[in-house]
């Protein structure tokens, strides 16, 4: 139920483009982010920052393609938002030494172990830090990838083009380094008795 959530903005943005157009497809995006906002505040007491974040991105660029009536300001906001999840890996990893892609993979793990073992349960499990190293790097230099490409395809296709890519070719390239990372993970994972 929590993914669909995420991905409700999406896929709503994606069916109303298909049915009507790109200016309604966006009101309908910020409308649904507010709705996300919303339902976190009282599922969870609390709305996380990149929550908060997504949503003002979407409501400024989206603000602006209704305003102005240009998609462009649109289309602008997968790349502001892919070169921000960059730029937080590569500050975060630099300035803070605080690997973020290492604190979300132990955070998810011990999640599912909670689920798996109960509230409280031990969680003795690490990954070498050589790997989060890598993963680190492979994530910031992905999401800096895919803010360009949004460009470029944004700049050289078709709305629809464009459209297509950032619902499937985005949730593609995304699945694909997820399936990445578990690979090189995988070993280290506690094994099942």
């Amino acid at each position: 139920m929590a993914t669909l959530l995420e991905y409700l903005p999406l896929i709503l943005f994606f069916a109303v483009y298909k049915f009507v157009d790109i200016y309604w497809a966006t009101g309908i995006l910020i409308a649904s982010s507010a709705i996300q906002l919303v339902y976190h505040f009282f599922h969870n007491g609390k709305i996380a920052k990149r929550h908060w974040v997504f949503f003002a991105i979407a409501l400024v660029l989206g603000g602006m393609t209704i305003l102005f009536q240009d998609e462009h300001f649109i289309m602008f906001k997968a790349t502001v938002i892919y070169a921000l999840l960059s730029l937080s890996l590569i500050v975060s990893r630099y300035f803070y030494k605080k690997n973020l892609v290492e604190a979300a993979l132990l955070g998810l793990l011990k999640s599912v172990n909670e689920k798996e073992q109960g509230k409280g349960a031990e969680f003795n499990f690490s990954i070498p830090k050589s790997v989060c190293e890598q993963l680190n790097i492979m994530w910031t230099a992905l999401l800096a990838f895919i803010a360009v490409l949004n460009l470029y395809v944004a700049y050289n296709f078709s709305l629809d083009t464009w459209v297509n890519f950032k619902v499937f070719g985005l949730m593609g390239i995304t699945f694909t380094a997820i399936l990445a990372t578990m690979a090189r993970i995988y070993k280290y994972l506690p094994n099942d008795d």
